[in-house]
This record gives structure tokens, sequence and C-alpha cells, in this order.
């Protein structure tokens, strides 16, 4: 037994946390820090029960009957199942002002997510396949290098959130920020995918459909300031 997967939430509040306070005052002035704070801790709490309940479930193990196996854990959490809880408790409770809050989110959710993904450190869980670079990391006891994945994954997302902060000061169009940052949740996932371990059958197609989400809100934000009238006609 141990309790990896709360170093991996712990690393991923503390990514939510910094980049809303670092962009208190600025870019998030739609909303005061503390409810973003309470939308995000909350869909993150609830994704990461939901995701962990399914991991269980896949695995065979009743979490009724091992409650405790919820946070002392001798598995992981279905990842896919998490993003898809989160982001749906995200929506029912930023719903009466929808996608100024998740804008005004964004940024920080993808820091939370780079956070998570460099928790794999402490879960033991950052190597994929093997690579031949310096940088390459061995399993203990062996001497052949592997890909750190995980940490190829928060990189990027460090990225996207350095990129969508600065875009966010210009004020573009509302929804477009949390198109990008599905979009590019999405793709960060399917590019690493290759230099994972195999367990099991491809989830690209998940990964895709979240591109796929993430152009369409994007478009549709676009879409919908270019037919916003511009002010009264001119005579």
């Amino acid at each position: 037994m141990e309790f990896s997967l709360l170093g991996a939430a712990a690393a991923g509040l503390a990514g939510m946390y910094v980049v809303l306070r670092w962009e208190a005052g600025g870019g998030n002035a739609a909303e005061s820090t503390r409810s973003l704070w309470d939308l995000l801790l909350t869909a993150a709490i609830v994704g990461l029960v939901v995701g962990r309940v399914a991991s269980m479930l896949g695995g065979g193990t009743n979490p009724l009957t091992h409650p405790g196996d919820i946070l002392i854990v001798r598995g992981g959490v279905d990842t896919r199942t998490a993003a898809a809880a989160a982001l749906l408790t995200a929506v029912v409770v930023a719903r009466r002002n929808l996608m100024p809050r998740l804008d005004a989110a964004a940024p920080a959710a993808l820091a939370g997510l780079a956070g998570w993904q460099a928790g794999c450190l402490a879960r033991g869980a950052c190597l994929g396949t093997p690579t031949g670079l310096p940088w390459g990391m061995p399993q203990p006891g062996s001497a052949i290098g592997r890909h750190p994945v995980e940490l190829y994954a928060a990189l990027l997302l460090v990225v996207g959130v350095v990129a969508l902060m600065a875009w966010k000061r210009r004020r573009p169009p509302p929804g477009t920020i949390t198109g990008v940052a599905l979009g590019w949740a999405g793709a960060v996932r399917l590019v690493t995918e290759p230099l994972r371990l195999g367990i099991g059958g491809g989830p690209e197609w998940w990964y895709g459909a979240g591109i796929a989400l993430g152009c369409a809100v994007a478009a549709w934000g676009f879409l919908r300031r270019r037919t916003e009238p511009d002010g009264p006609a001119q005579p």
C-alpha cells in the first residue's frame, strides 16, 4: 500500500494554485481567484474520485467493500474517465457564467494537468519506451534508458499554460481559450502516446475526440464574435 496518488494530486493542485495566484488581478478579471479555485478544486476532486473508482472497477475491486483503496492506491486512476468527469463538473459548476469562467480557469487547469503528469515522480510511473537519448531514465536495477514520457507531457502542458496566459491578455472571443486548452491537452496526450508502454488497446480516438471538441469550441467562439453586431447600423 502507498499514497503516491495523493502526491500526484498535490502536485496538480499546486500547479493550479500557482497559476491562479500569478494571474490574480490580471487575466482573471471575469471572476475572483477564490471563485476559480473553488471551481477547479471541485472539478479535480470529482474527477479523481470518479477516475479512481473506474480504475478499481476495471481491476475487479469493489469500491464499496474496499473504500480505503480509493486513497490507498494499489492501481491507479483511469485518466480518461477522470478528465470527462472533471470537465462535466466544471461545466455544471460554471453554468451561470459558463464561457467566461471556463476561459478564466483554463490556464490553471492545464497547469494542474502538468502537475499531475509531473507527479509521476511520486508514482514511479514516468518511464515509457527505451531510448538512447542522454536524458533517458533507467528503471531500478536496469541500465536501459527510457523516455520520461510523463515529464514530456508536463513540459508541453506548461508551454500551453504560458501561451494561454499571454493570449488571454489580448481578450480573445469567449470560448476560444477553453477550446484551445482542450485541444492542446488532447494533442499533448496524442503525440506522447507512442512513447508510452503498451497497456492494452490504444486510446488515441479519445484524445482525437478531445482535439475535435476543443477545435469546435474555439471555432464557435470565433464565429460568435464575427456574427455579433459591432454597433448601430450606419445611415
